[in-house]
């Protein structure tokens, strides 16, 4: 058969039009096999190949720009070309086609609309019709529900002759493409034709597209030829798609069956009740395994050890199979309903009790799991990481610390250790087939709960948190990948005045562009197999992220990365007279010495820093001279007056005006919020003056053109590896230009009221909010609603008067139904979707929601020690049952439109 490929596009002088295909005549997705289309006038690009029948049918292609032989540009590919030919030999196709850029509505095209919301429930395979002469139309529509379909009308008697009883339906076979096949031979060119909405059950049309007609001249079809018109893109006047969701992590969630802790098995019953009060999304934590100490200091999900590998916790044993001991496993009986009585999570015990089941029913089945086929291909899919990661967690283990680096072996990682030790001849292979084991089962197990989630209706969203554990697989497997002399965090925002210290290196992505990302390439894929939506943790480090020097504990020190450093001389251009001594180094002065350490003045005095030859100033002494020093020295002091000294000194180790760049000791940056320290109010007023012209363009103006760069080298191509739909957390020290790099790519943002993007308002203006976004009301790292309403009365007061619109005083409470008033302002947002918190959607009603407030907080992003321990108060059974919330939830997302039917 014969292929003609043409396309319009105009290119640059020495660019070019290559196509790739899944056939070996189009190149097999080979890059270097790429065809290229000839042209004329450099706009219009055509090509044809005698192509031999593919085996079933099908052949995927796309367009390309090459320049000096390199691809340096591809059409969006969220879904591929995709043509149906027959075997008959002599058969000719020609495809007219358009260079695809991101649709309008991308999100629609994501697989969280495609495989899962607006999926085709009806669809049957159908044989493409085929005539002597053959025009098909081709038309992009996503935003059709179930029981509708895209049909079209126009002046030929095949279309129907603009008979609104008589459209011609199309096929959703490669949904969200549809497509007709018309007998070519039967019309009279030039063509008019429209696109509308039908609804199947009615048998009526809905709407007409609200454009011009479109049109087609005589593309003069020939005998025995197949002439393809594509990428249609359709539209209609709709009312906004808007959804509500749940966000819960799996460790809080309870049931009967629980271990004390949520499982994949638990999330489908949380998916579940999503389902019966109308939310059409759940929201995770990160999921991976964070096992380093086996202590509940493990319990933190942004530090794992893997971004691959699963936490063993959320294995749900009772999926893996019972034991055959039946005294075991009446044991394990008795362990389970002992932990699930528990109000919140005991980590340590959980973890400890799972893993003796796990040896167990891994001497009882892991020799014939292992064996398995399915098991096998598993292995095969993903031994790249699952190796790496079995050896270190043996090694860690029998060397009793994750930090690689004080291994007596394989410090270094090589290959050929590796594989030698997991080879099945091993003396090591039963200790680290055990890990194959868990992991399998994880997978199946969590895709279990996705596949039921598709089916459900429900979207599952995961999160990608924006670091790595420096003692983790990937900095011992992938250390080129990453800066280990510096640590990521966060300036300081509204969770933490110090900043955040996360203590994760930061990428080097000078490298990790050498190979086209490949990293986080291979990271978001293995994430899609999970889920069809993820939140960015971070996104923000996507532009530039904090980098915090190794000897700081606080945020305070750091400085972005990368960024545009000033010189001495761009300094004092400002009008500063640049001084070394009392701009780099900590500023300590007699007199607010006592308003910092109070009774403790002396012994500080006598212990951490000593005099200088300048009248009462001092400097820290040079074993005290860090803030790490500091935490070594104070490590178990858990008394009020350590913590008071220890804080103190922090503090005025941070105490300087500027910070050295960290690859460059003769250029600086202006400390972060240095405003409210001792060596600003040092300054003359004229000094503050320049310093704050000076801060303010370095932080708001001088790297916006910067970062944006930055930003869409990478982010472009991380997005389109999957069709995961893609919410960005944008919180905190937001550029200018993060909010176009993410209307352009059509990155959902995060919308919190109570952390407006304006700094005019106190509150968020939730009717204002981006309809490309995502609304809540608290988030993991934040107090629930109620426990908000308690921290600060009058901004509270302010809250209830400006934004509610009430009057008098605020009650000191919030009670169900202020809560309900708060969650229907939400719900009638303007975002795409309403994802709020399991506590705050049950803070609606007083006899279902948790009577004590405090348990609800996840998280305490100030404290880099938190113990990640919340549970749900009551079981997803007993959830189920209440009648009371859940008619509520349901009624107030069918009165604010977020129960779309189409």
């Amino acid at each position: 058969m014969i292929l003609s490929f043409h396309i319009e596009y105009r290119t640059n002088w020495g660019e070019e039009v290559r196509i790739l295909g899944s056939v070996p005549e189009l190149g097999s997705w080979e890059v270097q096999q790429a065809i290229p289309l000839s042209t004329t006038d450099g706009i219009n690009w055509k090509t044809s190949k005698k192509i031999t029948y593919p085996t079933e049918g099908i052949i995927k292609y796309a367009y390309y720009i090459y320049k000096d032989g390199n691809p340096i540009r591809k059409e969006c590919d969220f879904f591929s070309r995709q043509l149906s030919v027959s075997s008959e030999d002599k058969n000719v196709y020609r495809n007219v086609d358009s260079w695809k850029n991101i649709p309008d509505q991308q999100s629609f095209y994501s697989s969280a609309f495609t495989e899962c919301l607006l999926a085709r429930k009806y669809s049957k395979k159908v044989t493409q019709t085929s005539y002597k002469k053959t025009l098909v139309i081709k038309a992009y529509a996503p935003r059709i529900g179930n029981g509708y379909c895209l049909a079209i009308s126009g002046n030929q008697p095949s279309l129907g002759n603009w008979d609104i009883n008589n459209v011609c339906v199309m096929n959703d076979i490669d949904f969200p493409e549809w497509q007709i096949a018309i007998d070519a031979s039967n019309l009279s060119f030039p063509i008019e034709y429209k696109f509308v909405l039908y609804s199947l059950e009615e048998k009526r049309v809905i709407t007409w597209e609200n454009n011009p007609n479109r049109y087609l001249a005589d593309p003069v079809i020939k005998k025995g030829e197949t002439f393809q018109l594509a990428d249609r893109y359709v539209y209609f006047n709709q009312p906004l798609w808007k959804g509500a969701g749940v966000a819960v992590p799996v460790f809080s969630l309870k049931s009967t069956h629980s271990f004390g802790v949520g499982d994949f098995s638990d999330l489908k019953k949380m998916i579940d009740w999503a389902a019966k009060t109308n939310q059409k999304l759940v929201q995770i934590l990160p999921i991976n395994d964070t096992t380093m100490t086996h202590t509940w200091a493990d319990s933190y999900p942004y530090s794992s050890i893997s971004i691959y590998a699963l936490h063993p916790m959320y294995a749900d044993l009772e999926a893996m199979g019972k034991l055959k001991d039946t005294e075991k496993q009446g044991y394990f009986t008795k362990k389970q309903k002992e932990l699930n009585t528990k109000v919140i999570i005991d980590y340590e015990a959980v973890n400890q009790i799972k893993w003796e089941y796990f040896r167990l029913i891994f001497e009882q089945e892991g020799k014939r799991t292992l064996k398995s086929k399915a098991f096998q291909q598993f292995f095969l899919n993903n031994k790249e990481w699952l190796q790496p990661y079995a050896v270190f967690s043996y090694l860690r283990d029998l060397y009793h610390t994750p930090n690689f680096r004080e291994w007596p072996k394989c410090t270094v990682y090589h290959q050929e250790e590796i594989e030698k030790i997991c080879s099945p001849d091993s003396k090591e292979y039963e200790e680290i087939s055990i890990y194959y084991y868990i992991q399998f089962h994880l997978h199946l197990q969590l895709l279990s709960t996705s596949t039921y989630a598709r089916e459900k209706g429900v979207v599952l969203k995961g999160d990608i948190p924006i670091g790595i554990s420096r003692n983790s697989v990937e900095a011992w497997k992938d250390a080129h990948y990453f800066n280990l002399n510096g640590q990521a965090g966060a300036p300081p925002d509204d969770f933490s005045v110090n900043g955040q210290n996360w203590g994760f290196p930061t990428y080097n992505w000078k490298v990790m562009e050498k190979d086209g990302y490949q990293w986080w390439m291979k990271r978001f894929q293995k994430m899609s197999e999970y889920f069809d939506a993820y939140r960015i943790d971070h996104i923000l480090g996507f532009f530039r992220i904090w980098e915090i020097p190794l000897n700081a504990v606080h945020g305070l020190l750091g400085q972005f990365v990368p960024s545009l450093p000033l010189s001495r001389e761009e300094i004092e251009s400002y009008g500063l007279s640049f001084d070394e001594n009392h701009y780099l180094k900590p500023y300590i002065h007699e007199h607010f010495l006592q308003q910092v350490f109070g009774p403790h003045t002396d012994a500080v005095k006598n212990t951490f820093i000593r005099t200088t030859n300048q009248w009462e100033i001092y400097e820290m002494r040079p074993e005290f001279d860090t803030q790490k020093k500091l935490e070594i020295y104070f490590k178990g002091r858990t008394d009020t007056d350590s913590i008071w000294v220890r804080d103190g000194l922090y503090a005025l180790i941070s105490d300087v005006l500027f910070v050295r760049d960290h690859q460059n000791a003769t250029m600086y940056h202006p400390r972060i919020g240095v405003q409210l320290d001792f060596v600003f109010q040092s300054l003359s007023d004229g000094d503050k003056a320049a310093f704050n012209r000076l801060y303010n363009h370095y932080y708001y103006q001088r790297h916006n053109d910067f970062w944006q760069q930055q930003a869409m080298k990478k982010l472009p191509q991380l997005i389109r590896s999957t069709r995961m739909l893609v919410c960005g957390e944008d919180l905190g020290m937001i550029p200018d230009c993060v909010p176009w790099v993410m209307n352009e790519l059509q990155i959902l943002s995060l919308e919190i009221q109570r952390m407006p993007k304006s700094t005019t308002i106190e509150f968020g203006r939730v009717n204002d909010y981006p309809y490309r976004s995502v609304c809540t009301i608290s988030t993991h790292d934040m107090s629930t609603l109620r426990g908000w309403w308690k921290e600060d009365y009058q901004q509270t007061q302010r809250y209830f008067n400006n934004v509610l619109g009430h009057y008098g005083a605020a009650p000191e409470t919030a009670s169900g139904i202020i809560c309900e008033e708060v969650v229907k302002q939400h719900l009638f947002s303007n975002s795409l979707f309403c994802i709020l918190t399991l506590q705050d959607w049950l803070s609606m009603d007083e006899q279902w929601r948790n009577p004590d407030i405090e348990s609800e907080r996840i998280n305490i992003p100030a404290n880099p020690r938190h113990y990640w321990r919340y549970r749900m108060h009551l079981t997803l059974e007993d959830l189920m049952q209440a009648d009371s919330i859940n008619t509520k939830i349901k009624e107030l997302i069918i009165l604010t439109g977020r129960n779309p039917e189409k």
